[in-house]
């Protein structure tokens, strides 16, 4: 039997059925060719299906990207929430924890640093979790193992003071401003630059590393909020909603 042009109508639903409902593989040559004309006519008439379409699309990919990430995250909650060496600041206590994965060299990294200080200045009730995650080359890696140093050598107080100072820092790092930045601060710059490339150090940055590579994090800032992966920089305005909402 010869196939007959669809309707927009009938086309309309012909879309929405599912793919085995209409089998193009028992249409002739020239059926098909019908059935492409008519296809191509309804789309040029109603342009609107296919942005429809794609969005149906990204919601369902966003979905399901953020049910993976919920077993991301709790598959590797231990490292995430407790691997003993990173830094923990805001409220140790607070009911809420935000772990953060940052590159002092990233410049929205440098933003987000203003936004979470804020939060956590507005909300006393914020655990902060700091993850060394240097991925913009050899200043990145200097940086970090720089900060690292600091915290193993010197402690929690003078790392959180150092981490400060590199996400406003707007020139190039170097082994120089490092020193500067320490002296500065009353630490020992000798100790520190001697302590930089030790395995203590080295294996704290691996650890990070694979543990980001195990979340699928490629790039910075990423965040940990509670049992959500937060991809990217994101506003105070938008985190402290998203907190709330995480406290119901």
């Amino acid at each position: 039997m010869f196939f007959r042009p669809l309707t927009a109508a009938a086309l309309a639903l012909t879309i929405a059925l599912p793919a085995q409902a209409l089998d193009l593989s028992q249409m002739t040559d020239e059926e098909r060719q019908i059935f492409r004309e008519e296809v191509r006519s309804y789309l040029m008439d109603n342009p609107q299906v296919i942005m429809d379409a794609v969005q149906v699309l990204e919601q369902r990919q966003a979905q399901a990207q953020a049910q993976a990430d919920l077993s991301l995250v709790s598959d590797n909650a231990d490292e995430i929430f407790d691997d003993g060496f990173s830094f923990v600041g805001g409220n140790p206590d607070g009911d809420i924890t935000l772990v953060e994965f940052l590159d002092y060299r990233c410049g929205f990294c440098k933003r987000a640093h203003g936004e979470v200080a804020k939060l956590l200045e507005s909300d006393g009730n914020i655990r902060l979790i700091v993850k060394e995650f240097p991925i913009l080359g050899e200043q990145s890696v200097l940086a970090s193992r720089f900060a690292v140093a600091t915290k193993q050598i010197a402690g929690p107080d003078a790392y959180k003071g150092v981490n400060d100072a590199l996400m406003e820092m707007t020139g190039d790092v170097s082994m120089l401003t490092l020193r500067r930045m320490a002296t500065t601060f009353g630490l020992d710059a000798e100790a520190i630059e001697a302590h930089m490339d030790t395995e203590a150090v080295t294996d704290e940055i691996r650890r990070t590393r694979a543990l980001a590579q195990r979340l699928q994090i490629t790039g910075t800032p990423t965040f940990v909020l509670q049992d959500e992966l937060l991809r990217g920089f994101l506003p105070y305005d938008e985190m402290q909603a998203l907190i709330e909402e995480k406290r119901g």
